[in-house]
């Protein structure tokens, strides 16, 4: 039986890892952290969001980011010191834009193809997640947004997914809670919230029941590949160990761009910092002024999920910041001021902060396939829709494993070029 080192212990890679398994490999899942999704697979949005498959690479993102260039807490902020890594990742962002449209629409497939997996695994092994299946809204406050809208609403039913147009008067019928001024909205019914963390650790566990084994507290400080055999040299508190697999699949967030480099592939992740923070609902007035249905507003960059009764995770931004987890309040306030504005019957005397790394490629795609070397893998670079699109691509990658690269399986993506 092959053996396979999954390194990484984050939705990611905990999916991987559960996909191989099931289909009959060795699988020992590595993770720096005691538990696993203790990063940036902690307190994310919350999205299963299929609606939110448009990538990036657009002009449309570069003129808001030179807008918000000076301003501390505009949705996106870029650290202006110059270092290469930057410099590249926004050169082959730029050069990405040519695909704008079939990435969008390819990346709408893989959503709702991974919604089919996740909730049959969680089924299956019976994972308590607060998933919540009330749909998504997304909220234009001006003409301008909700007709690009419009014209991104035509790529995702390209992609397989439907939404609809509702004017200010529907979403006050969809979700009564909002409060303000609004020129529209798109409402995806299909779409669904819930607490990411709380998946990836029962997924973590229904993984070891089928007997993956894990090595947590212990970080990859190198690993190398002869084409035969891969050596992993993991760090632990009191010990070092050099284990040695059949075959290695990384899954590690920001840290694969350094595990590909030493196995001789080019993984060009950039750490896109995101900030979160829960709103405990302590009370019945904020219980009852919290919102059920899950939001995006595309002003601000936000969006919303309601994890069971008492709590409301509200996350977005976008940080080029390099490897920074620090939590800037400047970043955090404009959060906690959009509850008070848009939900002010919820308290917000009590929040949690957060900020996570999201390992973003330039391209919005998600790294999936072989490297170099014949037993690398990889399945990394999800950005924002790690969650939303990782029940697939482990799929993906356990079909690539298990066929090959030119399988016709049913998980693979029509048109997808697998990296």
């Amino acid at each position: 039986m092959k053996s396979f080192a999954i390194i990484g212990g984050g939705i990611t890679g905990v999916t991987t890892a559960y996909v191989l398994a099931k289909r009959g490999y060795d699988v020992t899942l590595v993770e720096r952290h005691r538990y696993s999704g203790m990063e940036t697979s902690f307190a994310n949005g919350g999205q299963l969001s299929a609606s939110n498959a448009e990538v990036w690479n657009h002009w449309s993102t570069i003129m808001k980011g030179m807008k918000w260039v000076f301003k501390k807490d505009a949705p996106l902020l870029i650290n202006l010191k110059p270092d290469w890594h930057k410099v590249s990742w926004f050169a082959e962002f730029i050069a990405s834009m040519p695909n704008y449209k079939n990435n969008t629409i390819q990346t709408a497939h893989m959503a709702i193809a991974a919604r089919k997996h996740l909730f049959s695994w969680a089924q299956q092994e019976g994972i308590d997640f607060d998933l919540k299946r009330e749909g998504i809204l997304h909220i234009y406050r001006d003409k301008s947004g909700f007709d690009h809208a419009g014209k991104v609403s035509k790529m995702l039913a390209e992609g397989g997914l439907g939404r609809v147009a509702v004017t200010p008067q529907e979403m006050k019928k969809i979700e009564p809670t909002l409060a303000g001024k609004y020129y529209g909205g798109y409402y995806t019914k299909s779409d669904s919230t819930g607490d990411i963390h709380k998946f990836t650790y029962g997924l973590s566990e229904a993984a070891t029941k089928l007997g993956v084994k894990t090595i947590y507290d212990h970080e990859v400080s190198s690993v190398r590949s002869d084409g035969h055999q891969v050596t992993l040299v993991l760090k632990g508190d009191t010990e070092t160990t050099q284990p040695t697999f059949d075959n290695v699949v990384v899954c590690a967030g920001v840290g694969s761009r350094s595990l590909a480099a030493q196995l001789g592939d080019r993984v060009n992740v950039y750490p896109v910092k995101g900030y979160s923070i829960t709103v405990n609902l302590n009370d019945k007035a904020s219980q009852k002024g919290a919102p059920n249905v899950s939001l995006l507003d595309d002003e601000t960059k936000l969006v919303t999920s309601r994890l069971g009764v008492d709590r409301f995770r509200v996350a977005g931004t976008a940080e080029f910041n390099g490897i920074n987890k620090d939590i800037r309040a400047d970043r955090i306030k404009p959060l906690v001021d959009w509850v008070n504005q848009c939900f002010p019957e919820v308290s917000t005397r009590s929040v949690v902060p957060w900020a996570g790394l999201r390992p973003m490629m330039p391209n919005m795609m998600p790294r999936v396939g072989k490297g170099n070397k014949p037993n690398v893998y990889y399945n990394t670079g999800h950005g924002h829709l790690g969650w939303t699109l990782s029940a697939c691509t482990a799929e993906m990658i356990g079909d690539v494993i298990q066929y090959g690269e030119n399988t016709d399986s049913a998980t693979v993506i029509p048109g997808y070029k697998f990296s």
